[in-house]
């Protein structure tokens, strides 16, 4: 009898572990694949390609109410290639493929590539490929980023250790807090009917902007070369902390406890969470799309880094292996299972 598993009750994280017990094929040049935030090859004796792609759906990844086209564009490259910054690689070039609606005209279009151009220039990375095809449904966007990086710098979620300290750049929530705001504001245009509508979005720069135009953590790696030494592990927290916290951990093969109190949320995003009567630790812990890194190092390293970049915060420790990752809010521990 064949048998029918919603996706929502197993997860994404489901259909990549089973994919990749048939990946059978393994090629003596692909160093790393599956579970990684991009693909390794080794190109030459000293240096690996890395090669990551995503995909961005209308009505799924953005919301062309309240996403302007330029921003759009901006963000999506930021997207791309915080998957190589996690790896303390540089990306290099991008590749876009597009289905475009009936609906977006040329000059949308270009509003989307002006947005394209202005990542492209902030973070040096060229356009190498621009293809558009229609789409009967919304607008689609498949970005796909290359990058290189030394060896011997690479980083990847494995090589955590026992005992470690669990650090992470920035803020959390604050993304997730400006789409609470640009949601509520779309709901009350729906309610009202007025084409004059003006959303009310006085008092959040900060967090419509980390919404809307997030910026890559580009800064780290000069940070660690200044510092002279290299985390253990590092990934960026883009699904949210605690998703992307377990797949660290369960690449290094570890378990960890991290304390609420000390997850950074700013001012603006605790505001946010009380205007809407939510948790703001289900913000940090939940909301994704913060592009900050994600890192383990030895507690004697601390110092060294915090000497040449102090955008970051300890928010844990790593401990030996039972299956479980611990949060401890100060009242009480709980328990979340890895698997």
């Amino acid at each position: 009898m064949t048998t029918f598993t919603p996706i929502d009750l197993a997860g994404f994280s489901k259909i990549i572990s089973n994919l990749d017990k048939e990946n059978t094929i393994k090629r003596e040049s692909v160093v790393a694949g599956i579970g990684q935030n991009a693909s390794l090859t080794k190109t030459d004796p000293n240096h690996l390609s890395l090669h990551s792609t995503s995909l961005f759906l209308e009505g799924i990844h953005f919301d062309l109410t309240y996403s302007p086209l330029h921003t759009l564009g901006y963000k999506i490259v930021t997207s791309v290639v915080s998957d190589l910054y996690a790896m303390n690689a540089e990306p290099v070039q991008l590749q876009l493929c597009i289905g475009l609606p009936n609906r977006i005209s040329i000059e949308m279009a270009e509003q989307f590539f002006l947005g394209i151009h202005e990542a492209c220039r902030r973070y040096s990375i060229e356009l190498t490929k621009a293809e558009p095809t229609a789409s009967h449904q919304g607008l689609a966007i498949s970005a796909s980023v290359s990058g290189t990086v030394p060896e011997k710098e690479v980083l990847q979620k494995v090589g955590a250790t026992e005992g470690e300290l669990i650090c992470v750049t920035g803020d959390l929530g604050s993304a997730v807090a400006g789409l609470r705001v640009l949601m509520r504001e779309k709901k009350q245009w729906q309610q009202e009917e007025d084409n004059h509508f003006q959303p009310d979005l006085e008092g959040y720069d900060y967090v419509i902007k980390r919404q809307l135009k997030p910026e890559a953590r580009t800064e780290i790696k000069e940070a660690f070369r200044e510092a002279k030494f290299l985390p253990s592990s590092l990934t960026q927290v883009k699904q949210g902390l605690v998703t992307d916290l377990k797949s660290l951990l369960i690449s290094s093969g570890i378990s960890a406890e991290i304390y609420s109190p000390a997850i950074p949320i700013t001012l603006d995003t605790r505001k946010i969470a009380d205007e809407m009567n939510e948790d703001v630790d289900k913000y940090a812990f939940y909301g994704g799309e913060d592009f900050e890194l994600l890192f383990t190092l030895p507690e004697k390293d601390e110092p060294r880094l915090r000497k040449v970049f102090d955008d970051f915060v300890v928010i844990g420790k790593t401990t030996k292996y039972d299956g479980a990752l611990r949060i401890n809010t100060g009242e009480e521990t709980i328990l979340m299972e890895l698997d």
